[in-house]
């Protein structure tokens, strides 16, 4: 019988080996021992979340909260080392999205010619 998960989780340790998690992991503990860019970091992505909750929940955003979250995003991205924790995530999301779009191949497969 196959087990899937045997195979996502040797997945998951072979992410953890790439280049790419190797950047985004050192880029993260940059960003964690350097206390002006970790709060800075932690600033935004609180601001973030609680705009994407609201946005969630129906609620209106309202333009000083766009403005609010403009401005600490600036301020993040002037950071060198926020700067290089968002680029190396970034690229860590493209290896994601093409692990995704191979693992959803054989769904779409089942679509062709309908």
């Amino acid at each position: 019988m196959i087990n899937i998960y045997d195979d996502i989780n040797k997945l998951e340790a072979t992410l953890r080996k790439t280049n790419e998690f190797k950047a985004l992991k050192e880029t993260v503990d940059a960003v964690r021992s350097d206390e002006e860019a970790k709060n800075l970091f932690i600033n935004f992505r609180d601001i973030q979340i609680k705009l994407q909750q609201k946005q969630v929940a129906g609620e209106e955003i309202l333009e000083d909260e766009l403005v609010h979250v403009q401005k600490a995003a600036q301020l993040a991205q002037q950071n060198v080392k926020i700067l290089a924790m968002l680029e190396a995530e970034m690229a860590l999301s493209t290896v994601i999205e093409e692990v995704n779009r191979v693992l959803v191949k054989p769904i779409q497969s089942l679509y062709d010619g309908l």
